[in-house]
């Protein structure tokens, strides 16, 4: 396990986000210290529009001297499989799960960063449900099947955590690497509270301000919400070794990733 916070790698889904995509780098790199900050993984895929790639291009052109900027076409379908190349690319001690539509406060990354280096094995996770937490623009009928399944979760894994699915966490990478993902689509958000915690890591909840996005269509929708509860089943009941992948997985490197883009965009 990771003993110790070095830097943060930045993993970036984008599909339709030009502005706040833009916004959430801008505020990391106002808010962080360059040196807490690895490098900056933009992972887009055939469906991410050309404002987006542009706005992509915006970030690498502003801060490539500055930080690492990575541009990286996915290979595996929907954002779970975007996310897993992300971290298999991590350069960086530790690597942060968000989104790029400003639903995840970027502004929280710093403390995010403060509590990880006090306890860099541990998972530092957002919530919104505790005082200080809250929703704005949130579906009401979504909020309280939200709330719901919340507990439902909890319960199953014997655990005190408020908000499980809210995919806004901050990890040790050595330990990302080391968990055979199954998820390709949103429950891979679930998939990465719970494997970690039937391995036992310890997790710290601090809370957030959600606020509904302002750009771009949700992928999420709320029938989709109820495929969480098989991965749950699934997990929960699964042994402890099969949650582990068999061998360390080999880094992703872009100079030696057949047909991967690192850093530039040719043939886009």
């Amino acid at each position: 396990m990771q003993k110790n916070f070095y830097n943060l790698s930045i993993i970036l889904p984008a599909m339709d986000e030009t502005y706040s995509l833009v916004q959430t780098a801008d505020i990391i790199m106002e808010t962080c210290r360059r040196e807490d900050l690895a490098e900056i993984i933009i992972v887009i895929c055939d469906r991410s529009t050309k404002d987006c790639i542009a706005a992509a291009k915006q970030i690498e052109d502003k801060y490539s001297d500055i930080i690492p900027v990575t541009i990286h076409k996915q290979q595996k379908p929907f954002v779970g499989g975007a996310v897993q190349e992300g971290i298999a690319m991590a350069q960086g001690s530790h690597v942060v799960l968000m989104s790029s539509d400003l639903e995840t406060d970027p502004h929280l990354i710093q403390e995010f960063i403060r509590i990880e280096k006090k306890n860099p094995e541990k998972i530092v996770t957002a919530t919104r449900w505790k005082k200080g937490g809250g929703f704005q623009g949130y579906n009401k009928v979504k909020l309280v099947a939200n709330c719901i399944f919340q507990r439902i979760i909890a319960c199953l894994f014997w655990v005190n955590l408020s908000d499980i699915t809210y995919a806004y966490r901050i990890f040790p990478k050595e330990l990302m690497q080391s968990i055979r993902w199954e998820e390709l689509k949103h429950p891979f958000f679930l998939e990465t509270a719970l494997k970690p915690l039937r391995l036992g890591v310890k997790f710290i909840e601090i809370p957030v301000k959600w606020q509904a996005r302002t750009e771009g269509v949700s992928q999420n929708s709320f029938w989709a919400n109820f495929k969480y509860f098989p991965t749950a089943w699934h997990v929960r009941f699964m042994k402890k070794s099969d949650i582990l992948v068999s061998e360390p997985q080999p880094q992703l490197h872009a100079e030696n990733a057949a047909g991967l883009q690192r850093s530039k965009l040719t043939g886009v």
